[in-house]
């Protein structure tokens, strides 16, 4: 039996974790193999995109994972497991692990992923990862309300350029 402050302090791990569960999205990689190099490398990049990296202990992961109704993840916490979360873009997780996935002779291996309280196979999280970016998708939609309306003007332009065109047709004549 550990002592009471260990115990505390595990309890406080599996309560971050089911936060992190709960109110992010994430992926879990299996990162067996890798070299300090790549590892510095990944660490890095997710640093920067604000991505959270952070290898976890698969008991701890299993108690929080049940707290969140993850009981599915049950399989996939054993061996070597980090989990990279990104609470700001549920899709940046997903992005960075596949690209590092997906590199030539990569170690790298996706376990499983989670967003919006769902898991998602590593077929799921891959297929996220090609999505575009949350700008992007909200300028796309943008573009896509304000054709109409561009459109619209370019009409009403059309009419009044025209308009405008016969009056100088109009006093053309007249003056000459």
């Amino acid at each position: 039996m550990p002592n009471e402050k260990v115990l505390r302090e595990k309890q406080e791990i599996v309560a971050q974790l089911t936060e992190k569960l709960k109110s992010a999205g994430g992926v879990f990689v299996d990162y067996s193999g890798i070299t300090v190099l790549e590892d510095t490398e990944m660490r890095r990049a997710m640093r920067n995109a604000g991505v959270e990296y952070t290898v976890v202990k698969n008991t701890l992961t299993r108690f929080a994972a049940k707290n969140v109704g993850f009981d599915a993840l049950d399989p996939i916490l054993n061996g070597t497991t980090a989990l990279a979360v990104s609470a700001s873009d549920p899709v940046a997780a997903a992005k960075l692990v596949s690209e590092y996935a997906g590199k030539p002779n990569s170690k790298i291996k996706i376990k499983a992923g989670f967003v919006n309280g769902k898991i998602i196979t590593p077929s799921e999280v891959e297929a996220l990862a090609k999505l575009p970016s949350r700008e992007v998708l909200v300028a796309q939609v943008l573009g896509t309300m304000m054709a109409p309306v561009s459109g619209f003007v370019n009409v009403l332009n059309a009419n009044i350029r025209g308009l405008a065109v016969v009056i100088q047709a109009i006093a053309d004549k007249k003056s000459a």
